[in-house]
């Protein structure tokens, strides 16, 4: 088995990428204390070419080292929206059609191996502070709770990683969708 060179990946470049149709969905993040965190999820969001990070609270912004170091550049052209208040950034989206989505343990949640997109809705996938996960006055203003399911002693991923599993599954959808439909 031969690894593909980099050289055959197929990159966009930045202002490819810029226009490029993208998928729907983007990702809230609620009060994400690690700056590193937020550069992962700017590198998930260009993988998986997103609409956009919204970035609220306490969560650091770029320009940022910390974010730079984890995002290698993806912050430079995947777009993003600060918010001071979560809240607001929920009630924007939600005036824009996005479904809103807590992604969170919670006794309403739905597994996300039994999540099912709806072809043609717009996403917003919130994803909360490392400790204290999504803040109650968001969790109240979402449509609905995905939860990872997980079966460890620690019930608990990095808020990185759990950007990266939900999108992973919900492109996934998409994709199935896209070739059901031609």
């Amino acid at each position: 088995m031969e690894k593909t060179p980099n050289s055959g990946l197929n990159r966009l470049s930045a202002e490819d990428y810029r226009q490029v149709r993208k998928l729907p969905f983007v990702v809230v993040l609620d009060n994400v204390r690690s700056a590193n965190n937020v550069g992962s999820v700017f590198r998930t969001a260009d993988a998986f070419l997103l609409e956009a990070v919204y970035l609220c609270g306490i969560t650091a912004t770029p320009p940022n080292k910390d974010i730079h170091k984890t995002a290698l550049g993806a912050a430079d052209w995947v777009h993003w929206h600060y918010a001071p208040q979560t809240t607001q950034a929920i009630m924007q989206l939600k005036a824009q059609g996005y479904r809103i989505a807590a992604v969170e343990q919670a006794k309403e949640s739905i597994p996300l191996n039994r999540f099912t997109i709806v072809p043609e809705q717009k996403y917003a996938l919130i994803f909360g502070h490392e400790v204290t996960g999504v803040s109650e006055e968001v969790m109240n203003l979402s449509d609905v709770c995905i939860e990872i399911p997980q079966f460890g002693s620690k019930h608990s991923l990095n808020i990185a990683v759990s950007v990266g599993v939900v999108l992973w599954e919900l492109v996934r959808q998409t994709t199935a969708i896209k070739t059901a439909t031609g």
